[in-house]
């Protein structure tokens, strides 16, 4: 086991097609092996808030999942909701849009306004850094940063690819030592798990919690 490794994993599972049940065993498996956090879309937030309460085990919520495309209104509502209803950390998709065309006041305005909807909860900012060039992965970590966000995060995990040592390093670079990056998409196994962290990481995105904790490859279900 690797308690010191499952305090640093939010224990995922984002199939649109998962159901109750599939939740009653993320939320049981949470506690079990202490988990950083468990971490769902917003829609299942109030049902996992029932389910852990009193464990101490906190809900991420995704917003704009995963394309980054709604509006900031939307993503601001969206993020209201899930911390009405529980979330205590929230996963919002970047503009990846604005990113592109180097918008900067409106992507450091969006997240400012989820942030604020927030009301004190983590905020991670995910890039999709599979479709950034690496000048535009500096920018948006550098606009999270400034922006009053807590994380910088790689992917979605619904991308081309997910989280690589060297996007990683990149982020780690641009943010410093004290603001958080989470890696996230492609994370399976122990191995990769420990690079992740080696390269700066100091939370990781996975459905394979367990498989990595356990070093157990049946364990691994691909939420």
């Amino acid at each position: 086991m690797r308690p010191e490794l499952a305090a640093l994993i939010d224990h995922t599972l984002l199939r649109p097609e998962a159901t109750q049940s599939d939740f009653v065993r993320l939320c049981h498996e949470a506690v079990q092996h202490s988990f950083a956090t468990v971490c769902v879309n917003s829609a299942h937030v109030a049902l996992c808030t029932s389910l852990l309460a009193d464990r101490q085990v906190p809900i991420a919520a995704t917003v704009g999942f995963p394309l980054g495309a709604s509006s900031t209104a939307a993503k601001t509502a969206e993020a209201a909701q899930a911390v009405a209803d529980g979330a205590g950390e929230i996963d919002v998709v970047c503009p990846i849009y604005a990113l592109k065309e180097g918008r900067e006041g409106s992507f450091i305005d969006e997240i400012r306004s989820v942030v604020a909807a927030g009301r004190g909860a983590a905020v991670k900012v995910i890039l999709e850094t599979a479709l950034l060039s690496d000048d535009e992965k500096r920018l948006g970590a550098e606009w999270t940063r400034r922006a009053g966000a807590a994380f910088v995060k790689t992917s979605t995990g619904f991308g081309a690819r997910g989280a690589t040592e060297a996007d990683v390093k990149l982020l780690r670079q641009v943010v410093g030592p004290e603001f958080g990056v989470k890696a996230s998409g492609g994370i399976r196994d122990a191995e990769t798990a420990d690079k992740m962290i080696a390269a700066g990481a100091n939370r990781l995105g996975t459905s394979a919690g367990i498989a990595i904790v356990t070093n157990s490859k049946d364990a691994d279900r691909g939420y």
